[in-house]
């Protein structure tokens, strides 16, 4: 008599996947997003704390002389609309949706490029004005933090448009879920700094 097939573990299941559990009950793909974005969390606040320290303290021209709040506060909103299409691509790809997915991700790096380009913008306007990074203490604390949270946005832009760039090619499916939601912990987290950002930069009231 022949023996019935035996099932692999549920834990050989997701190794097969590349999707193995640590004893904190996450994948270790999501542990390592979780510690990265930990320590960057350590870095930005260390370079909001500098900006703050010499906002008041340098001469010459400041950058809240030359702000475009309006024009700043439009393409914050549309970074901030990245995050629910990056929600919403997620839940595509874990339904099986795959032409959803493809455009999700597609919306979510082409609102990140629009940031990216109207960051580009202000910068140049900025430096047009006489605000450099070497004009003072403040010029140089504002376009670390400021050029250094863009430099992330734009590593996010590209990893998602080599997962969409997957997804046209059919090598992203159901069960590739996980790459789409660790990229989307990356991007949240830029949406969520960014908003932090914004706030102590261009709301907050100057000395």
């Amino acid at each position: 008599m022949e023996q019935a097939a035996i099932a692999p573990p549920a834990h050989d299941a997701h190794a097969a996947h590349g999707a193995v559990e640590t004893s904190t009950g996450v994948t270790n793909t999501k542990l390592a997003m979780w510690i990265f974005l930990s320590s960057e969390c350590l870095l930005f606040g260390a370079l909001i704390a500098t900006y703050l320290l010499y906002r008041d303290r340098s001469k010459g021209l400041s950058a809240s002389s030359v702000y475009n709040i309006p024009f700043t506060s439009a393409t914050s909103f549309i970074l901030l609309m990245s995050s629910l299409t990056m929600v919403l691509a997620l839940a595509a790809i874990q339904r099986g949706d795959y032409r959803r997915t493809k455009i999700w991700i597609i919306a979510t790096a082409l609102f990140g490029m629009t940031f990216i380009g109207g960051q580009i913008y202000e910068f140049t306007e900025f430096t047009r004005k006489g605000l450099n990074v070497d004009t003072n203490l403040f010029g140089s604390s504002f376009f670390v933090l400021t050029g250094l949270h863009g430099a992330h946005v734009t590593v996010g832009i590209v990893w998602l448009m080599s997962l969409w760039g997957m997804s046209m090619q059919g090598r992203l499916t159901q069960g590739d879920a996980e790459r789409v939601e660790v990229a989307g912990l990356y991007w949240h987290f830029v949406d969520i700094v960014w908003i932090v950002i914004f706030t102590v930069i261009y709301l907050l009231p100057q000395p």
